[in-house]
């Protein structure tokens, strides 16, 4: 063979040697791609999802809160509706005292304050001291009872 044709012959295999190697390189690194392109696409039908149901939550939303807004409507009416027909019959009104706060009658009433629940004894005794229902023993602190 004549050295001419080696080197075209050389150049040639080159060739296609590197065409299938970036054919394959090509597929390998595409196939990732198409991956991350149909994770791409169920992510956004996810978050169309979500969309749809956060608008879904609003509405249920203001749909109760028409609802009790009926509801409430609905409750006065009826509680005017006793009342009218309790001053009808010639009875007195019971009025709402079910709902109301008592009213506070004397001159403290308006001054008196009450004191905080607390969850810690003040020293005095009770259910929420610590030593409460505990058996003293003769020159010693109280012990805790044995289970």
């Amino acid at each position: 063979m004549d050295e001419s044709n080696i080197n075209w012959v050389l150049a040639i295999a080159s060739l296609l040697a590197g065409i299938g190697i970036g054919a394959l390189g090509y597929h390998l690194l595409n196939a990732s791609a198409g991956n991350l392109q149909k994770l791409r696409q169920r992510l956004a039908e996810r978050d169309r999802e979500l969309a749809a149901l956060k608008d879904g939550v609003d509405d249920h939303f203001a749909a109760i809160t028409g609802l009790v807004e009926n509801l409430r409507r609905e409750g006065d009416a009826l509680a005017q509706r006793l009342e009218h027909d309790a001053q009808a019959l010639g009875g007195h009104s019971p009025g709402r005292t079910g709902l109301e706060l008592p009213l506070q009658v004397g001159e403290n009433a308006a001054n008196e304050t009450y004191a905080a629940p607390r969850d810690y004894a003040d020293g005095t005794g009770g259910t929420l001291a610590e030593d409460f229902g505990l058996k003293s023993e003769e020159g010693g602190a109280p012990q805790p009872p044995r289970y």
